[in-house]
């Protein structure tokens, strides 16, 4: 087998010899009059017409020899048979065909619509044109790209030859159509928000720093969908708003992390956290039906059905139940002495890191669908505390396959709460906890002008990744790789 330096060398002559014939091998403009998927629903009839049409594509397989070949087209949209017979392009053409073009190049072929003796829906080719001269050849049809870091590398090509592939990104793209379409039938606004931020908030999680250099300004990409900057538009007089785009986190990856992402977050003004979970049951029942056409899923070793009643899961009690530990009480001491029993790791030593590590010990074993709710407010800096009981917060999330795929809660808007959280978060900075949360001063102020009360709510493309069964990586066009050496 030639290697790929060797075929490029040999593509190189061809398209040399392409010149010579005055044929250019990148033309500027391609005739097409349509796509191959309009001909295969207007085939019956392109075929009584028997008008010249113009189709193009790229070649995907060559078969044949002689007097006639069989060339499978692929624009994107379908795939379809060409067939060049000697007795009408003549045996020159049909000879600078065989001499000249590969499985690879996209071209431009005329001609009319028939039916085969095989009963196979086809064009007889009448001319061709070549649209672009490719110099390396395809993977291998039946194998693909096999390495991993090969496939992502070049996802062009690991998308064109794997169909499973690249129905996932179709998949993809309507899960986030649905998503919008739902939002907007409820009324909510699109928006969009800085990614450039001067503090990090609505998250807590590690950022990117970079600098603006027109403000001699540090500046970080943000980690959240624009919550703090939503909820000034609550403030603003808009009663409900989402954005859908990028978020960015300096963190480690897992098959459930990646530093890049898309994350959707709504804020909707005079509503609290419970109407909010009715809203995002409905959402992700409507994201099943609608995306996936079912709504019981396996993954990652778990079953569930959306469409099962949600349970309503106790934070503290849960981990309780399965620990024997009371968060509420319990010292720094207690949690590291529990969490090293358990052969869990974990980053920082403050109260808050360790529950969390707790935490997420204990909800690898819930198949959901659930909502986990009574988290206890040293854990949410941006949360209402619950009239009831003001230890804990009014804050959901979404469990499903031992994962928290969605959060939201009641927007805490009193300012001199906010303050004093804030204040408690720029302790743990100083600390050098640096997934605590960076204080926006300007946020608070704006509360004390006053915030309607607000429900806000928040997922990322991971939901995704768990309902296709897929590491998060795998669901990317182009996940970020480190250079070759």
């Amino acid at each position: 087998m030639a290697s790929q330096e060797e075929i490029r060398a040999i593509r190189i002559q061809k398209l040399k010899q392409l010149e010579v014939l005055g044929k250019a091998p990148y033309p500027n403009k391609v005739p097409m009059d349509l796509t191959l998927l309009e001909v295969k629903t207007t085939f019956e009839s392109l075929e009584k017409l028997s008008e010249e049409k113009k189709i193009a594509g790229r070649i995907m397989a060559i078969r044949g020899q002689g007097a006639i070949l069989f060339v499978v087209l692929y624009d994107g949209t379908a795939q379809f048979q060409i067939v060049l017979k000697k007795d009408v392009l003549s045996e020159e053409v049909l000879q600078q065909f065989t001499d000249l073009i590969d499985i690879g190049d996209f071209v431009s072929f005329s001609g009319t619509f028939f039916v085969t003796q095989r009963g196979e829906q086809s064009m007889q080719a009448t001319s061709f044109l070549l649209a672009t001269k490719s110099l390396l050849s395809l993977p291998e049809k039946w194998h693909g790209i096999q390495d991993d870091d090969e496939r992502f590398r070049k996802r062009y090509l690991d998308i064109l030859t794997n169909t499973e592939v690249r129905d996932m990104f179709v998949l993809k793209a309507k899960f986030w159509k649905v998503v919008r379409n739902f939002l907007e039938d409820k009324g909510f606004m699109a928006v969009d928000t800085p990614t450039l931020e001067v503090t990090t908030g609505g998250a807590e999680a590690a950022p990117f720093a970079t600098h603006h250099n027109d403000y001699d300004l540090a500046v970080y990409l943000r980690i959240s969908v624009g919550e703090l900057w939503q909820k000034r538009l609550m403030a603003a007089g808009f009663p409900k708003t989402y954005e859908i785009g990028r978020v960015y986190r300096n963190e480690g990856s897992s098959p459930n992390h990646l530093q890049e992402f898309t994350n959707m977050e709504f804020y909707w003004a005079y509503a609290d956290y419970t109407m909010g979970m009715d809203l995002v049951k409905e959402m992700y029942r409507k994201i099943a039906n609608d995306v996936f056409e079912k709504t019981a899923f396996t993954t990652r070793g778990h079953m569930f059905d959306l469409n099962d009643e949600w349970v309503v899961i106790r934070y503290t009690e849960e981990i309780k139940k399965q620990t024997n530990i009371d968060v509420l009480t319990a010292t720094e001491d207690d949690l590291a002495s529990k969490l090293t029993e358990l052969h869990v790791k974990y980053d920082g030593k403050t109260k808050e890191r360790m529950v969390d590590a707790l935490w997420k010990y204990c909800r690898k074993n819930i198949s959901g669908p659930a909502f986990v709710i009574q988290y206890p407010d040293f854990m949410q800096p941006l949360a209402k505390r619950d009239a009831k009981n003001p230890k804990f917060v009014e804050q959901f999330q979404v469990l499903i396959g031992g994962s928290e795929l969605g959060k939201g809660y009641s927007e805490l808007n009193d300012p001199l709460d906010q303050r004093a959280r804030f204040e408690h978060q720029q302790e743990l900075l100083k600390a050098g906890d640096n997934e605590a949360m960076m204080p926006d001063w300007e946020f608070v102020e704006m509360l004390e002008h006053g915030m309607p009360p607000t429900c806000g709510f928040g997922f990322g493309e991971r939901v995704f990744s768990f309902l296709v069964d897929k590491p998060i990586r795998e669901t990317q066009l182009f996940p970020l790789m480190k250079p070759r050496e």
